[in-house]
């Protein structure tokens, strides 16, 4: 049978599928027990399939095949240590649904043998539902399952954790390289535990359906850009950070902080450098752009916080993982970082964006990139850029920026900026300020909400015109007859971020669309 299973409800003992919830736009209900005996499984399973007949909304058994068969089950899930498919499949008849639990590749890959009907990926969240036996694999880790399953016709559902306030994070940001979404989401306590069973689905539902419209028509009508295109969407950001000085939250590092707010005074926009977890929440509410830039990680929990609200917010988040490929542990909160909340950009150097792709081809040595760096950066940054699912940005004598379709390649700035201290970081505050230009602009009266994103706006130009800002501000500062080196370099940067004009950008940007 066919079986829609994007809303998909497991439930259990004392937690029998409210009708309510099925009311609400449940698609397919599983229940799960571990525990009970026989005979109190069989009653549950049997009042549940009452219950689901009643909506019609197909039932799944866990585990139990006997079970599946006593009650008529529509399906059976599997665990990697239940009763292999192959016997499975000689006990059920023919037609009824098979899924198993996946947790890693190889998982993937057997279930694709199997021909199962669908698999269940996770646990994509920590949970307390139900006693983990494998890892948590966490949003970025679903994508490359997903893409196994490219060329079959085996669905495959998220679980673990997942709910009403991280549904969308989960969905975005399982999506393969390939283009290959989840088919649905698995929900336990989000609905079962809710006083209000039919609105927690249906918030759920709510928010599946706009995701999956949303998903649908960006993947059927890309959006094209050309430079000119670039060059007054820029113009147009500048003119709107000043006109409406959007606050930059910034927690940064100790070194920039100072250079930093002064650059986004200099902008037009307003600087606050909170790290305190207390205060991440407020200002989440506050229209503008968070930067994240972890060169002194001391403030990780700030960090999370600051980060899922501001998902919540559909506010830009501006990642720069200093020095990222250093050590081990700048690597591992990257990571956790990154599972954490979905990146609206994410910035660094050849060093730092290949630690982040597993990549050898580029160098870093401390926060500095060294060697020659990629031989194809396009190709590299417009991967890293599906993969990460948000706009990626790779600065050096050449800067680039993709949003995982096409490649801008800009070609300004001055060498003078390696030699100052943050010249990096403060390519990320640009960019995180013209974000929030973006993030403003499309958040202005008139304009329709955007309730299937993580983000308002359009990163791509934020990005570009955050690095655009940088460089040809640093083309002009070197140009000045005041400036005789990096001491009187960095002033001089501020003044002409400060007195940067559109007829300026326009006429320097050495922009190219690939």
């Amino acid at each position: 049978m066919t079986i829609d299973f994007s809303l998909y409800l497991v439930t259990g003992r004392e937690l029998l599928p409210p009708g309510k919830a099925l009311q609400g736009g449940v698609t397919v209900v599983q229940i799960r027990e571990k525990s009970s005996d026989t005979l109190e499984f069989l009653e549950i399973a049997r009042e549940s399939k009452i219950l689901c007949a009643k909506y019609k909304v197909p039932l799944i058994i866990n585990d139990r095949i006997d079970i599946a068969l006593a009650v008529q089950a529509d399906g059976v899930h599997l665990g990697q240590t239940d009763m292999p498919v192959h016997v499975a499949k000689t006990l059920l008849p023919v037609g009824i649904v098979i899924g198993v639990s996946c947790n890693d590749p190889d998982h993937v890959k057997k279930a694709i043998a199997d021909e199962v009907d669908y698999i269940g990926i996770g646990a994509v969240w920590g949970t307390t539902t139900k006693k983990l036996t494998s890892p948590v694999i966490g949003v970025r880790g679903v994508g490359s399952l997903l893409q196994a399953l490219n060329g079959t016709n085996i669905k495959a559902v998220a679980i673990g954790g997942i709910n009403s306030t991280n549904v969308l994070r989960t969905l975005h940001g399982s999506v393969s390289t390939s283009g290959h979404r989840l088919d649905g989401i698995a929900v336990v306590s989000d609905i079962v535990a809710s006083s209000t069973p039919r609105s927690a689905a249906q918030k759920l539902r709510d928010s599946l359906d706009a995701w999956v419209h949303h998903f649908d028509l960006q993947s059927r009508v890309p959006q094209v850009y050309d430079v000119e295109t670039i060059k007054n969407g820029v113009v147009e950001l500048m003119q709107v950070i000043r006109d409406k000085s959007p606050l930059v939250h910034q927690i940064t590092n100790v070194v920039v902080t100072n250079q930093s707010a002064n650059a986004t005074l200099a902008l037009g926009a307003s600087p606050i450098m909170a790290t305190a977890p207390e205060e991440m929440h407020d200002l989440s509410r506050i229209p503008g752009g968070l930067l994240i830039n972890f060169g002194t990680i001391t403030n990780k929990g700030s960090m999370i916080l600051a980060g899922q609200y501001a998902n919540e917010a559909q506010k830009p988040i501006v990642f720069d993982p200093v020095g990222v490929g250093a050590t081990q542990f700048r690597k591992t909160t990257a990571s956790e970082l990154l599972n954490a909340w979905q990146a609206s950009v994410i910035k660094g150097n050849a060093g730092e964006m290949a630690s982040l792709a597993n990549s050898n081809e580029a160098q870093a040595k401390g926060v500095d990139s060294v060697g020659p760096g990629f031989a194809d950066p396009a190709s590299f940054i417009r991967e890293i850029a599906k993969k990460e699912r948000c706009v990626a940005v790779m600065t050096g004598p050449t800067d680039w920026v993709s949003d995982g379709t096409i490649v801008v390649k800009l070609e300004n700035g001055h060498k003078i900026l390696g030699d100052i201290t943050g010249s990096g970081c403060l390519v990320g505050t640009c960019v995180a300020t013209f974000c929030a230009g973006a993030s403003l602009l499309a958040a202005a009266p008139g304009t329709s909400p955007e309730v299937a994103k993580l983000v308002r706006g359009n990163m791509l130009i934020g990005a570009v015109g955050g690095v655009l800002a940088l460089t040809v501000a640093a083309e002009c500062a070197a140009e000045r007859s005041d400036v005789h080196g990096s001491g009187t370099f960095l002033p001089a940067l501020i003044d002409e971020l400060y007195n940067l004009k559109p007829e300026t950008l326009l006429s320097r940007a050495k922009v190219q669309v690939l």
